[in-house]
C-alpha cells in the first residue's frame, strides 16, 4: 500500500490518535505525513458525547488541524430522526447539537421526564450515547419514553473504549441497559453501521472511491466491519483495544489488509 494507492484515510480517534485524549506517540506526525503524501485524512469517531467543535479543539491540542474533517456517531444518528420530531437525548451535547441541526427538537434527559404524566408529550425517538451522568433516574425516563412508543437509536454499539488505564464502559453498554429496560431493539448509527457509512460518503462527496480508501482502527469488530460496509481496505493498529500480541479471531469475518503497531507505522509504509 503506497500513497499512489490512496486518496482517503479514515482514522479512528480512541486507540489510534489518543487514549482518553492522551496522544499516542507519533500520531500527530503520522497525520502530517499522510496529508503531505496527498491523502485526505478524515477522523471518524463513535464518540457521540462531544460536539464537533470540541473534537476539533481536542485534535488541535495534540497538533492536528481537523476543521471540517470530523465525522461522529452523533451526526450519523441524527439522520435517523426527522425534522420536527421530539427526541429524548440520553447522552452528551454532541447528540443535542446534531439532533437540533437536523431540525428536530432535542430534550435532554435529566431523569425528571416521565411520559406517563399528563403534562409530558410523547417522544418520537430516544437517542442514547455515552454520558457519564447516566443513572437510574435517566434509565427510568428513557425506558418510559420507549414504552410510550418512541423508537430507540443508539449512537454506537461499542461496549467499551480504551484508556491509558484499560477499558472503560462505552456508549453501547448504556444503550444495552436502556434497550433492556425499554424492552425494545435499538437501531445503531455509528461504526460499523449503514448511517455512518452514509455520513462518510456524504462528507467525502462525489470523489469518494472505496478502492482508494482505507479505514484505520484498533477494533476489528467496529473499524474492520466499517471497512466491509464501505467496501474499502482495513488497516488494524495495535495501539488501543487490540493488543500487540493478540491473535485476531478470523471468525469475526474481518479482512485485515495491513496489520501495524500504530498510525505512525501506516504513515511509514505510505511514505515509502
Amino acid at each position: 500500500m503506497t500513497a499512489a494507492d490512496l486518496s482517503t484515510v479514515l482514522c479512528d480517534l480512541d486507540g489510534v490518535i489518543w487514549l482518553a485524549h492522551e496522544p499516542i506517540a507519533g500520531s500527530s506526525e503520522a497525520v502530517t505525513t499522510l496529508r503531505t503524501s496527498g491523502c485526505r485524512v478524515l477522523f471518524v469517531t463513535n464518540n457521540s458525547s462531544a460536539r464537533i467543535d470540541q473534537h476539533v479543539a481536542a485534535l488541535a491540542a495534540v497538533g492536528i488541524d481537523a476543521e471540517g474533517d470530523v465525522i461522529s456517531s452523533s451526526t450519523a444518528a441524527s439522520h435517523l430522526v426527522q425534522p420536527g420530531e421530539r427526541v429524548l437525548v440520553t447522552g452528551g451535547p454532541g447528540i443535542v447539537e446534531a439532533v437540533e441541526q437536523r431540525g428536530a427538537t432535542a430534550i435532554v434527559n435529566d431523569g425528571t421526564i416521565d411520559v406517563r404524566t399528563d403534562d409530558t408529550e410523547p417522544f418520537d425517538a430516544v437517542v442514547v450515547g455515552l454520558h457519564r451522568d447516566f443513572d437510574y433516574a435517566r434509565l427510568r425516563s428513557a425506558a418510559a419514553a420507549l414504552h410510550g412508543g418512541a423508537r430507540l437509536i443508539g449512537t454506537n454499539s461499542d461496549a467499551t473504549f480504551p484508556t491509558p488505564l484499560g477499558l472503560d464502559p462505552g456508549g453501547g453498554a448504556i444503550v444495552a441497559a436502556v434497550a433492556a429496560a425499554g424492552e425494545t431493539t435499538p437501531i445503531f448509527a455509528g461504526k460499523p453501521h449503514g448511517p455512518m457509512a452514509a455520513a462518510i460518503a456524504a462528507a467525502i462527496g462525489s470523489g469518494f472511491d472505496p478502492a482508494t480508501t482505507v479505514m484505520v482502527g484498533d477494533r476489528p469488530e467496529t473499524d474492520g466491519l466499517m471497512a466491509i460496509e464501505l467496501d474499502c481496505r482495513f488497516a488494524l493498529v495495535r495501539s488501543g483495544v487490540t493488543q500487540p500480541d493478540e491473535v485476531v479471531d478470523p471468525e469475526r469475518g474481518v479482512r485485515i489488509d495491513i496489520d501495524l503497531d500504530d498510525l505512525a507505522g501506516l504513515a511509514a509504509v505510505i511514505a515509502v
